[in-house]
């Protein structure tokens, strides 16, 4: 499967893909804490 891979030493590492995997990274961490957020206010308040 992709996920299982080993990383490929050969292939060169780019700023961009960096770049994007963090952002995505940051993003679903936004995404979880607004969804944990919306369930505490719905059956906490």
């Amino acid at each position: 499967m992709y996920f299982f891979r080993k990383k490929d030493p050969n292939r060169p590492q780019s700023f961009n893909l960096k770049v994007m995997h963090t952002f995505n990274k940051i993003a679903i961490i936004i995404f979880v804490l607004a969804i944990v957020y919306k369930l505490a206010k719905y059956f906490i308040f």
